[in-house]
Formats: structure tokens, sequence, C-alpha cells
């Protein structure tokens, strides 16, 4: 009896960390706020990307890893704070724009991998109170700026990293191994001791944020140092947020508060857990005056709306200068970034994804949101429709209501509902330049189909290997080759099957067409397609070759877009559409796509 109580204990703890709901009660503020900035800023803001006229080692430009690229000694690389400038430099600025741009968190890089810290600490005199006079700490003033205006203060600490420790890792040690024992010394000495400085100095702390971006089975570090760490954290700071770049996975530990993604690396897929993309305006994370690769206000709104639609949070990172000065292109587009969420927040702050298929939609994005009165879609529409009609298909109730998110007035759209479809009469001019929000209520949560195909903007229905109806997961995709010129396709060497769910909205006729590539000069292979109680035919053709890319001998297979007829859909309703793709012996059918409009 007793083994199985702990059994069943230990499903009920699997379900809890595992189940629908996985995000603890330390973490409901994060899954909240969604949105937050980053600062990296230290010794090599100064350098901006160069030292003595050289630029930075590396291609990635990633301008705060100057000191260990140029291979700069400590003594030298410390004259670069010579350049700051003292009596500019106002952390309560960073959390103004915080603030402005729609931000609930800001984070901090206390000590990056240089080993430099941004406080006074006590454990090591490498730290901004030995090199400032009159001492400053920027942790200190950035802690009080975010209590003054309501954010949550973070705290980013490179703890597998040190370059300044003797027995701090670094990449040379790869030519020079030192023991365990010699980087615990680094762990013990510096690593435990600072994180109990700032645990215990700076007030109320949201989250460490770590950078360990590998696993520790990969890194010198040990898991019962990481343990350790984080043990502390546990102990001083009970609800003090630990990402997974401590270097433990949230499968590996449930007690990790929430999974870090790759540097600007978005999110592909829903989880049922808390999760971040950390991203840059540009491409560096410490300032770089060579840095060009601005993105636009409107890809990082989308990146953010893409983010919380499978509820996740995007982190935007500041390289302020020396001087403590945002770039002007960070700064505009934060703001700019701010004034959407004052308008259109209601669709992000406490948002998450909605059932539906990410990508079934090709109009946006959809989050949604409980309410008193019912439940909330925020549709989320990044190209506004030349037809004026935006078609949402797949949720199985009839909305209460339509309107603008932008519209104060709240003025109901036009609708017409019919089964899982419904299609939304929009204004003419759409309201917002960036991205626009349809409201969607109901009165409770609605049930959705699915595995449907949507109808798209122009009408049809795009019927392709990634949206099948069945058996997608087993569907043997070939990605896409020569820079995309060798398109996305299935290699058909035996007769197989696809079928897609779609729902008519309006009885009448629809065009069958089918893209494919056929090399073979035979004449014996098929195409089939069946729907509504009616069958097409179509005698696979040699579909020759093409150039891929003009004056570089880039010869492909070409990929053809064959009319094969009509179907007559007699009455609204759901249809099966399949297609049995049949090769002659020894041929191979490269099947693309079909399309029913």
């Amino acid at each position: 009896m007793k083994q199985l109580s702990l059994l069943f204990l230990s499903l009920f703890i699997c379900f809890s960390v595992f189940g629908q709901n996985q995000t603890n009660e330390r973490a409901k503020w994060f899954a909240d706020a969604r949105f937050g900035m980053f600062i990296h800023w230290g010794i090599y803001s100064s350098a901006e990307g160069y030292w003595k006229g050289e630029k930075l080692r590396n291609d990635n430009d990633y301008a705060e890893w100057i000191f260990y690229r140029n291979r700069i000694e400590k003594e030298e690389y410390l004259t670069l704070l010579d350049n700051f400038d003292w009596d500019e430099i106002d952390p309560e600025e960073w959390v103004i724009l915080a603030k402005k741009s729609g931000m609930k968190y800001v984070t901090i890089t206390a000590k990056h991998h240089d080993g430099f810290g941004l406080w006074d600490s006590k454990v090591s005199n490498y730290d901004l109170g030995n090199y400032t006079n009159p001492k400053r700490d920027i942790i200190k003033e950035l802690a009080d700026a975010c209590k003054k205006h309501g954010l949550k203060l973070g705290l980013y600490y490179s703890h597998w990293l040190d370059w300044e420790h003797p027995f701090g890792w670094d990449h040379t040690k790869e030519l020079n191994p030192i023991s365990q024992e010699d980087y615990d010394k680094y762990w013990q000495e510096k690593v435990i001791p600072q994180m109990r400085e700032l645990l215990t100095n700076y007030g109320e702390i949201g989250m460490i944020w770590f950078d360990m971006w590998i696993d520790h089975s990969q890194a010198i570090v040990s898991k019962e140092e990481l343990m350790q760490l984080k043990n502390l954290i546990r102990e001083l700071q009970p609800n003090c947020l630990v990402n997974s770049r401590l270097g433990l996975t949230i499968e590996e530990d449930p007690d990790i508060d929430f999974k870090t993604l790759g540097d600007n690396q978005l999110g592909d897929k829903k989880e049922d857990f808390p999760w971040q993309s950390p991203a840059t305006v540009a491409h560096s994370w410490g300032f770089h005056s060579s840095d060009t690769q601005w993105k636009s206000t409107s890809t990082l709104l989308k990146s953010l709306i893409n983010n919380v639609s499978l509820n996740g949070n995007f982190m935007l990172n500041i390289g302020p200068r020396a001087n403590g000065d945002v770039p002007f292109e960070i700064q505009q587009r934060m703001l700019e970034m701010g004034e959407w969420l004052n308008v259109n927040g209601e669709s992000i702050y406490g948002a998450e994804a909605f059932d539906l298929d990410k990508d079934l939609h090709d109009w946006g994005k959809i989050t949604c949101k409980k309410t008193e009165n019912g439940e909330k879609l925020f549709l989320h529409v990044f190209n506004w429709p030349l037809s004026k009609k935006l078609y949402l298909t797949g949720v199985e109730a009839k909305p209460e209501k339509i309107y603008l998110l932008a519209d104060k007035q709240k003025s109901p759209l036009h609708f017409n509902c019919e089964n899982v479809f419904t299609e939304i009469e929009l204004p003419s001019l759409q309201p917002d330049p960036y991205v626009s929000v349809v409201v969607v209520e109901y009165k409770t949560k609605p049930e959705i189909e699915d595995g449907l195909v949507a109808k798209n903007q122009e009408g049809g229905f795009s019927l392709t290997p990634l949206n099948v109806f069945e058996k997608r997961d087993e569907m043997q995709i070939e990605k896409k080759e020569r820079g995309g010129t060798i398109p996305e396709h299935v290699v058909v060497s035996e007769s197989q099957k696809f079928s897609w769910k779609i729902y008519v909205d309006e009885p009448g006729k629809k065009s069958v067409d089918i893209s494919y590539s056929f090399q073979s000069k035979k004449g014996s292979s098929i195409i089939k397609v069946i729907a509504a109680g009616d069958n097409l035919v179509h005698e696979v053709k040699n579909t020759g070759k093409t150039v891929g890319e003009a004056n570089s001998r880039w010869v492909i297979d070409n990929y053809k877009s064959n009319s094969l007829g009509e179907f007559s859909f007699a009455e609204k309703g759901f249809y099966i559409v399949e297609l049995e793709v049949i090769p002659a012996e020894g041929e191979s059918i490269l099947f693309q796509w079909g399309w029913l409009k």
C-alpha cells in the first residue's frame, strides 16, 4: 500500500508539473507580464565594438564579447572605464523608457561574462565600487527606479563563464584545462557570495537570469553546484524566478520557473509552461557602433504577438552607450511599441494561446483571455484584407459581439456565422498601421473543430502536406533546398493518400489545382482527387527542368501547377478532400500542394 501511495503521489506531482497548466505561483506575474526589457551594459559598452581600431574578432558582432574575442589584458580592459560619463548616466531613464514602452519588468547584466560587477561588491574588487569616485552602484539605482515606477527587477548573472577569475571558465581553458576542484574554488569564492549579496541587498528580485546555453553535462559546472545556487535563491528570495539557462532543463528539474529560448529565437509551438525569447532590436546585445540591422516596429510587434499566441514572453534588449544613452533607433521602436500597447495591451497582458493551430489563418495570430462575462478572442491582423472581409475558421460558437480593440466605443462590426465559420466585415481603413486587433466576444470559452484547413484571404483552401487532416506527424516532408528554389515536398514512390478537412460556407463550384514535379516521360502515373461525391483523375505529366538562379549553372527540377477541373459543392458543410498520388512502378512524383477555390 505504501508503494502504491507513493506511485499515486508521483503521478500527481508529474501531472501538476507537466499537465495542462504548468505555471507555478511564483511565475504567474511573469505569465501575465508578457513583455520586458533586457539591458546589456558594462565596460564593453565603452569599446563600442572596436579595440585600438580593430573591429571585434568575430562575425557575430556581439560587442559584449570584445574582452575575450580581441584577447585584451585585464588592466587594459579596465581603461575603457575612463570613457564613461558618470554625470550623464541615470538608470532611471532606462526604467522610464521601459514603462513608456509597455514593458513590465527590467533585467540588467549585473555581471556579464567579463566578470565585472555593476554594484559595490564586497566579495571582489572587480566591480564598479572599486572604479568609481564617488562610488556608483548601478544595481541599487536601478532597483530603486523599478520600485518607484512599479516594474519588476531581474538580474542577469553570468555564473558559468567568468573571464576575470583565474578559475572561472573561459574557452581558452579547453587548451589548458582546470580541475573541477579549481573551478569549485571560483564557485565558492565568487558566485555563491556575490549571489548572496544580490539577493540580500536590493529588495525584491523578480528573476535571476542565467546564461548557460548548454546543458551542465557538457560543461565544467556540476549539477551539485547548480543545485547549490538554485537552493540559495529559494532560501533568500523564495518568489524569485529562475530560468532554464541555469543549466537545468524544465524536464530535468520541474522547479525551474521558465524556459529560455535561444538568442532571437521566437516560439514555434504552443507550450503549457512559461517561456521567453530574449531578443535584440538590431543585432548586438552590447552597443556596437557598426550595427545597422535594425528590425522594424512591425517585426518586433509581430514577434511579441507570436510569442504570446503560444504562451510565451518577449524580452527586448537595449544596449546603452558609455554615457547611458539608448540608441535612437531602439528608443523609437520601443516607444512605438508602447503606443501600440496603450491601445491594444488587453490582447497581450494576461492573454494566452487559443486552441486552434498556430498557422491556421493566413491573416495573423490569435490570443485569448477569460473575462467575467465569458471569453474574448483577439484576432491580430498582420495583413489587412483588401476584400475587407476577415475569415475566422474552426470556432464552434456564434460570437456575442465583434469590434475593433482600438475603438473606444466598441461599435459592433457586422458578421455572419455559420457553424465553424465566421465572416467579419472590416472597415476600409485599418485602425493601426502596424497590427490591428479585432475582438470577438463569446459567452463562454468556445469549442473548436480541430484539423480544418481555413479559407484564406483569397477565398481558397491551400492544401499542403503540413495541414493534412490525419497522420500529419507521420508525413515525411522534404525540406526546401537551394535557397528555397526547390520547395518543400513529399516524395511519393508508392501509392499514397492525402486528405484535408474543409468547411464550405458557400455552395457552388470550386476548381482544383495540383503542383508537383515529375521527371519521367512515362505516361502511366496518375493523381486522383475525390470530394463532394465526385472524383477527378489527372494523368501526371513531365514537368521538366528550370533554372533556379541566373548565370549560376543552377538547374533544378521544375514544380508546375496543373488544373484538374471542378467540384460542385451542393450544400454548406464539412467535406473531406482526398488526393491519391499513384506513381507508375519505379517512378516518383514529388507532390507539393493542392489548391481549391
